[in-house]
């Protein structure tokens, strides 16, 4: 008997992190017939003088900004690691382990407006971004094990700077969702002697129902296993293991597929959309990395308008993730507010 996955209740298996998430689309079947909030944005000014992020401004730690053009890197003033923390280890009783972790945690300035958003740059500038995000991974990843890009936009996302902007932060160790996709694509690789994530985007290609843009290079899919409601995942159509491995050609193409997967984010419901987003890509260790694909994800958090939001709340957080739009209807929506 053949499962109706538009019907019927059913559990994804992600092949990524070797986890589950209840699927239960018999309660989204009815067509979007749901209430479409307007939201007023206020609109924010070029420059804001109070604003720690702007260039030219005072900084938390007493520093100002320089006047840059377009990027900007400094070391967060409130990291959540420091470098020069000593290596020690607390092991009393099995089940009473903690250890020290050194690391560093730095700001990216996106551009120097502070009313822009990533989607709203022009490609070049984008682009620009995308280098800044490997020369980061390069220079910290000779030190550190894992070196995370990501970025957090949005107040549903915790945001406390509406300045454009992201963060790096590296350690000397690999983080627990990261260890997952580890372990499952090593795993892959060495039962099949290939790439987990080439092989998935082969299969999402060829089926089309949750892909949301590509180009050359580069493939947006809302993946089979998603758990947020709007849930993207940024995949490259070549083999390449990190951001370090990217060419010129990678990417300006990168820029261009980030520029119109945000902008049919921000037409979903005609907002700036919030999410969390960051990169995976092969962790800077000795052992194997022939399994890992480069990629990135992308967390929104919105259900079905700009103001109700997914929770995970109650089965979610006692049991397993669960989600009521199908992935498939999701990418649709997400495709019809593409640009160009």
């Amino acid at each position: 008997m053949e499962i109706d996955l538009r019907q019927l209740p059913h559990r994804r298996y992600n092949p990524l992190s070797g986890e589950w998430v209840l699927v239960s689309p018999q309660r989204a079947l009815r067509p979007w017939q749901g209430q479409v909030e307007r939201v007023i944005e206020a609109r924010r000014p070029t420059y804001d003088p109070e604003c720690y992020l702007c260039p030219r401004n005072l900084r938390a730690n007493g520093e100002s900004n320089p006047n840059y053009r377009h990027t900007f890197v400094f070391v967060n003033d409130f990291s959540a690691l420091l470098p020069d923390t000593p290596r020690e280890t607390l092991n009393e009783h099995p089940l009473l382990q903690a250890e020290t972790m050194p690391g560093e945690c730095r700001v990216i300035c996106f551009s120097p407006r502070h009313d822009l958003t990533l989607a709203e740059m022009e490609i070049e500038d984008i682009r620009r971004v995308v280098d800044v995000w490997i020369e980061q991974t390069k220079e910290l990843g000779n030190r550190f094990c894992w070196v995370q890009i990501f970025e957090n936009k949005g107040e549903l996302m915790g945001c406390s700077n509406p300045h454009p902007h992201g963060q790096v932060w590296a350690l000397d160790a690999i983080p627990n969702e990261v260890l997952k996709e580890h372990r499952q694509q090593t795993k892959y690789y060495q039962e099949n002697l290939r790439s987990l994530l080439l092989d998935y985007a082969s299969v999402e290609q060829q089926r089309g129902e949750r892909v949301v843009v590509e180009n050359e290079y580069w493939l947006v899919v809302t993946p089979f296993w998603a758990i947020w409601p709007f849930e993207t995942l940024l995949l490259p159509k070549i083999p390449l293991l990190r951001l370090t491995d990217l060419k010129k050609p990678h990417r300006w193409t990168l820029a261009e597929i980030l520029k119109r997967l945000l902008i049919a984010y921000d037409r979903l419901f005609d907002i700036s959309f919030p999410y969390s987003m960051g990169w995976h890509g092969a962790p800077f260790i000795e052992e194997s990395v022939l399994g890992w694909q480069l990629h990135a994800h992308f967390y929104p958090p919105l259900l079905r308008s700009a103001t109700v939001k997914k929770f995970m709340v109650g089965f979610e957080m006692l049991a397993e993730a669960q989600r009521d739009i199908p992935p498939e209807q999701a990418a649709q929506r997400l495709r019809e507010g593409l640009p160009f």
